[in-house]
């Protein structure tokens, strides 16, 4: 009966050897994996900020007011004028009681498709 236990503490000892082994190799490649994410990751910032650069660089206000000049006659722009601009007070925000919704006309859309049917 001994023997039985010794034949079965090795084969458990085995198991769980092998289930280590493989629990070692599937860490590893789950590191490689993170690691080659955190690369992809650090290469795409980069390229953000490139892009950021690259869209700060192509809308500086002198490059567009060039740009404007020389496609004036294609946009038809016309340059700003004060009598342009307006004052807050000038707006017309809509009052409180127009805000409210008037549901009187609303139409019921639950109704069945009979309605609808000739």
């Amino acid at each position: 009966m001994r023997g039985l236990y010794l034949i079965l503490a090795g084969l458990v000892v085995m198991a769980l050897g092998v289930w280590a082994y493989q629990e070692n190799y599937a860490t590893q490649h789950v590191l490689r994996e993170v690691s080659q994410i955190q690369r992809e990751i650090g290469h795409q910032r980069e390229e953000l900020a490139v892009l950021k650069a690259e869209w700060a660089y192509l809308n500086r206000p002198e490059r567009l007011r060039d740009l404007a000049e020389i496609n004036f006659d294609r946009l038809g722009l016309l340059p700003f004028q004060p009598e342009q601009f307006g004052r807050v007070d000038q707006i017309a925000f809509p009052q409180k009681e127009d805000l409210i919704l008037d549901l009187s006309d609303a139409v019921d859309v639950v109704g069945s498709l009979e309605a609808i049917e000739p």
